[in-house]
C-alpha cells in the first residue's frame, strides 16, 4: 500500500515502510523502528572497507542483511571481489530494490558478481559448506541491544558466530554493524574468533549526532595479525 502526503510518500507491506522523505531522502522502517536511509550511509559502507581492508584477496563476500543496499554498493567497487551472495529474509525488500522502488537497486542487483538468496542467513551459515566465504559482514537488525525482531538475538551469539567463523576461510575476517556499543558482543567474538576488536563511527542522525559500532572477528592465517583492541 502507498500513501502520498505533500512531498512524501510511504509504501508499507507488512511489517516493512519506505518512506520518500521531504528531504529528497529514502528511510526504511521495520516493525515502526527506524532501521536506515539513504542520508547517513558511512558506517553502512565502512562494513564493507573495513573488512575488505583487512583481506589480501577478498574474492568471495556473504552479505547478511540488504538494506538499501550500501553495503553491497562498498563491497563491488573492490576489483578484487569476484563473487558476493547477499542473504536477506524480507521478499519484499529484495522485489523494492529490484523493481526500482528504490532507485539505485536495479544496477546494483543486475551486477554479474551478485547472488541473492532470500533467507535467513544464520540457517545459511549453519549450512555453508566450510571456508566458503572471503568476508562476511552481517547488518541484519540494528545489533543486539536494539533489537527489531527478537529472535534477531540469536545471531549475536556464540553458537551462529562460530558458524560464521566456520564458514570464512583462512585470515578472513566476521564484521558485525551495531547501533550501540555492545561489550558482551565484543567480549563472545574474542571467544570465537582468534582476535577481535571493536570500531566506533561518529555519525549525524537527521541532525542528531550518535555512534555506531562495528565487531570486527579475525581468523588467523599464521602470521602477525591485528591486536586486540576499541576504537
Amino acid at each position: 500500500m502507498e500513501t502520498v502526503s505533500g512531498t512524501e510518500s510511504v509504501i508499507v507491506d507488512g511489517g516493512l515502510a519506505l518512506r520518500h522523505r521531504a528531504d529528497g531522502h529514502l528511510e526504511l522502517r521495520a516493525n515502526g523502528i527506524f532501521v536506515m536511509d539513504t542520508r547517513e550511509t558511512s558506517t553502512e559502507k565502512a562494513l564493507a572497507t573495513r573488512a575488505l581492508e583487512l583481506h589480501a584477496q577478498p574474492r568471495k563476500v556473504l552479505i547478511g542483511g540488504l538494506g538499501l543496499g550500501f553495503t553491497l554498493e562498498a563491497v563491488l567497487t573492490d576489483p578484487r571481489v569476484e563473487a558476493v551472495t547477499v542473504v536477506e529474509i524480507e521478499p519484499r525488500l529484495v522485489e523494492w530494490m529490484r523493481t526500482g522502488r528504490i532507485p539505485h537497486g536495479p544496477d546494483l542487483l543486475s551486477d554479474e558478481r551478485v547472488h541473492i538468496e532470500v533467507a535467513d542467513v544464520a540457517a545459511v551459515l549453519r549450512e555453508s559448506r566450510p571456508e566458503a566465504y572471503d568476508v562476511v559482514l552481517l547488518d541484519v537488525d540494528n545489533g543486539p541491544g536494539y533489537l527489531v525482531h527478537d529472535a534477531n538475538g540469536a545471531l549475536y551469539e556464540a553458537p551462529a558466530l562460530t558458524h560464521a567463523r566456520r564458514a570464512t576461510a583462512p585470515g578472513g575476517t566476521v564484521v558485525v554493524w551495531s547501533a550501540a556499543e555492545a561489550p558482551a558482543l565484543l567480549e563472545v567474538m574474542r571467544q570465537v574468533f582468534d582476535h577481535a576488536e571493536a570500531h566506533s563511527y561518529p555519525v549525524d542522525l537527521q541532525g542528531h549526532e550518535e555512534t555506531y559500532w562495528l565487531y570486527v572477528g579475525w581468523l588467523s592465517t599464521g602470521r602477525v595479525s591485528p591486536r586486540n583492541g576499541t576504537n
